[in-house]
């Protein structure tokens, strides 16, 4: 069930999404990271049995939320492959087909292939960062500056919620005065919840519902 919660950062409007994905309002522009298409493929080549419903089940939720919002861009600030080219990059090449949007990539440390290739796939793709203001989007969220407010990932940030009896560690998104780090849009990845330092809020998430902490 999509829950949202909405802030004005930087004079815009932003929805935030417990699907794993940002919307920008103004620019009808939907934010995500990390997808790791080809995850799975890389594991069944190396001989560990890894379903490729865990593709199907991204690309069908990030196909949702260009649908509920009417995105006309989707932005995917890194990672969006895993690896080479493998059978899941031709998966992804005929979901994308589907859609009249733009698709623009920023590579991340994942995104080993040259942009030429990542452009046959209908990406617009982008080797190190790209700026459209106010937002400077950047994969790793160690390169920034005070000039810029930077959107990344990489981290796969989460946060550890303190129950009486339990401790539960949740996918967030981590907000601070110079930039927002998204969580992992797969759910095939880990969660780190030790790396970013500093005065960050966190935006938490579940499957029904949303709040910051």
């Amino acid at each position: 069930m999509l829950k949202i919660l909405e802030k004005t950062i930087q004079n815009v409007n932003l929805t935030f999404t417990n699907q794993r994905a940002l919307f920008w309002n103004e620019e009808k522009m939907l934010i995500v990271s990390d997808l790791h298409v080809g995850k799975s493929a890389h594991f069944r080549k190396n001989g560990i049995a890894v379903s490729s419903e865990i593709l199907h089940a991204d690309l069908q939720k990030l196909e949702d939320l260009i649908q509920y919002f009417g995105a006309e861009k989707i932005v995917i600030v890194g990672d969006l492959f895993h690896a080479g080219y493998n059978s899941d990059l031709e998966i992804f090449r005929k979901w994308r087909y589907q859609f009249s949007q733009e698709f623009i990539l920023i590579k991340g440390n994942h995104d080993r292939l040259s942009c030429e290739i990542y452009e046959g796939l209908g990406l617009e793709c982008h080797d190190r960062e790209l700026l459209q203001p106010p937002f400077h989007f950047s994969h790793d969220p160690e390169i920034y500056g005070h000039e810029s407010f930077y959107i990344s990932g990489h981290i796969h940030p989460g946060f550890v919620l303190q129950g009486r009896n339990e401790r539960i560690r949740l996918p967030c998104f981590a907000v601070s005065e110079s930039q927002i780090v998204l969580p992992a849009f797969s759910k095939f990845t880990g969660l780190d919840t030790k790396t970013l330092k500093g005065n960050f809020k966190n935006i938490v998430f579940t499957e029904g519902t949303i709040f910051e902490v």
